[in-house]
């Protein structure tokens, strides 16, 4: 099998990796990839968002299926460009992506699909924010109804800092605020079967003790040790299968990853977002665990032949991932910094520990920051504890001037195995 993979992060890094070892692809090419992705893809450029064009690279390769990585060319259809092109393609319509594209159509589909999620408001105008806000009260959920690269939504006691972000955003979704810890459920869908992947927790603030602002996402680790083991099924139940089967019902079948942002509350389980691709960071740990080979699960959604598949395979290990970002992120930052001691982490913690590309570039013999979320480095342990160690040893093998990680990681999780 040939494959063609989309994108540039460590989400598509993770892809590749997982698609690299997979003895059924044959061919494994990356548009338009990153230093990193490198190593285990041909790399080809092309712009993500341009349906024709990457619809035209993958008929040039002769791919056999191109799996779309990112949201935004999802959103503007290039997975339908694809398939147009006679290609199987690993992503939802444009239509379905809505889904994640806004966030008024995800809870009208919630709505009609009777899923659990917060009561909310969309709001277009200062008095409506204003009514909104006075409504639900503090802590204020804020979310940008369009995409907003995982740093849509503010979430603040302060009132003002509300209405600020409202007035950025123009339409928003207002709506009450959940508590409880937040976990990520990945599905493989292929618009009537649903094959729910193992939970994972990230962790979206920068700085330790979820402080500071908040970012696409600083680290993620899975198993959950403190999660129901019944959650999955739950989930399952109340959640995935019922809003693939409303989305069906109104013409607009959804056939890629469903991910499912939840909140664990003291009334139950609460949908706080859905996404139409794979998360970043928590790929990265939920692929680390995954043993059955990931080209053919990816080809039968695509196919519309999951039913068909065996049960999934996964490893009893633990996965951690710790982000390296950039100077000055999640505010504008500094690129162009030399990364040192990715040969010292190849070298010495391989292949419990790894380093996963987001935002990097080569130039010249060295390899550069080119984006806020530089690396992704990634290890797995018999449980947390061990994940966390060697997860941390390579991070400390990497200089990256300026930069920042948290040290927190799966701490608490840790600790409550």
């Amino acid at each position: 099998m040939k494959v063609l993979v989309i994108g540039s992060g460590a989400r598509e890094h993770a892809l590749c990796r997982s698609l690299s070892l997979d003895p059924a692809v044959t061919a494994l090419h990356c548009a338009p990839g990153n230093a990193g992705i490198a190593d285990a893809a041909e790399l080809h450029p092309v712009d993500a968002l341009d349906g024709a064009a990457v619809a035209g690279l993958a008929r040039e390769l002769g791919a056999d299926l191109v799996v779309v990585g990112p949201e935004a060319p999802l959103v503007v259809g290039v997975a339908d460009a694809v398939r147009d092109a006679g290609i199987p393609c690993f992503g939802p319509s444009k239509e379905a992506a809505r889904l994640e594209g806004s966030k008024a159509f995800a809870k009208d589909v919630m709505a009609g699909a009777g899923v659990p999620t917060a009561r909310s408001y969309v709001c277009t105008t200062a008095a409506e924010v204003d009514e909104a806000l006075d409504a639900f009260g503090a802590p204020y959920v804020v979310k940008d109804d369009g995409l907003a690269a995982g740093k849509g939504v503010v979430v603040t006691d302060d009132v003002e800092q509300a209405r600020e972000h409202a007035r950025a955003c123009g339409r928003v979704v207002i709506e009450e605020f959940l508590d409880g810890p937040e976990v990520s459920l990945f599905a493989v869908t292929d618009g009537e079967t649903v094959v729910p992947l193992r939970p994972a927790q990230d962790f979206k603030r920068a700085l330790d003790g979820d402080e500071g602002p908040n970012t696409g996402g600083m680290g993620a680790y899975s198993p959950l040790p403190w999660a129901d083991p019944k959650l999955v099924d739950e989930v399952q139940e109340t959640v995935l299968q019922p809003t693939v089967d409303e989305l069906r019902r109104r013409g607009t079948p959804f056939s890629g990853l469903l991910y499912a942002g939840l909140a664990i509350t003291a009334r139950g389980v609460r949908v706080i977002e859905f996404n139409a691709r794979f998360g970043d960071p928590e790929t990265q740990v939920v692929l680390a665990r995954l043993q059955t080979p990931l080209a053919g699960v990816l080809l039968a959604a695509a196919n519309g032949t999951l039913a068909d598949l065996p049960p999934l395979r996964w490893s009893d290990d633990a996965a951690v991932t710790v982000v390296i970002a950039s100077h000055n992120y999640p505010d504008t930052p500094r690129t162009g910094d030399p990364i040192v001691g990715l040969d010292a982490v190849a070298a010495h913690d391989a292949p419990t520990a790894y380093v996963l590309h987001a935002g990097t570039k080569r130039d010249g013999d060295a390899v550069v920051s080119a984006g806020g979320r530089v690396l992704s480095v990634t290890a797995t342990g018999a449980d947390l504890t061990q994940a966390r160690e060697r997860a941390y040893t390579a991070v400390a093998r990497i200089s990256l001037d300026g930069s920042q990680h948290r040290t927190d990681i799966a701490e608490k999780a840790a600790r409550e195995q």
